[in-house]
C-alpha cells in the first residue's frame, strides 16, 4: 500500500521523503520484485531475517499493520515494543489484536499521547 502512495508523494511533507529514503525490509511470499527505492525482499523464513536484522546496529525496525506478519513476530518473540492506537470508536465486531491461544506477553506502559482527534497512542514495551 503505501509502495503504491509514497513514491507518489515525494517533495510534499519531509516524512514521505524520509520514508521514501530508509531502508525498507519486505516480508512477502508473492512479491519478487521491489521497485520502491531502498527496499529489500525478506527471503526464506522471516522470523529468522527479522532476527539478524535486529542483530545489525542501526535505527529500530518499525512494522505497519500486518497483522499476520505481527503473529509470527509474536510467536518468536521478536517484538520489543508495541504502539497501540485507541481509536474513539466502539464496534460491535472487527479482527483481534491477538489470535485465540496467543502466548501472554507482559508490558510495561513506557508512554501516552493523545492527540487532537482524540487517538490515544500507547507505548509499551514487552517484560521479558
Amino acid at each position: 500500500m503505501f509502495a503504491g502512495l509514497f513514491p507518489a508523494r515525494s517533495g510534499e511533507l519531509p516524512y514521505v521523503d524520509r520514508i521514501n529514503t530508509m531502508p525498507k525490509y519486505v516480508a512477502s511470499t508473492t512479491l519478487e520484485d521491489l521497485e520502491w527505492e531502498n527496499s529489500h525482499l525478506i527471503e526464506g523464513d522471516v522470523a529468522e531475517g527479522v532476527a539478524r536484522l535486529k542483530e545489525q546496529p542501526g535505527q529500530d525496525l518499525v512494522m505497519y499493520g500486518c497483522h499476520g506478519l505481527m503473529h509470527s513476530l509474536l510467536e518468536h518473540d521478536l517484538i520489543d515494543e508495541y504502539r497501540i492506537l485507541v481509536q474513539p470508536v466502539l464496534l460491535g465486531k472487527g479482527r483481534s489484536l491477538l489470535a485465540d491461544g496467543a502466548r501472554r506477553v507482559n508490558l510495561d506502559l513506557v508512554d501516552t499521547t493523545v492527540i487532537p482527534s482524540g487517538v490515544a497512542i500507547l507505548t509499551y514495551r514487552s517484560r521479558r
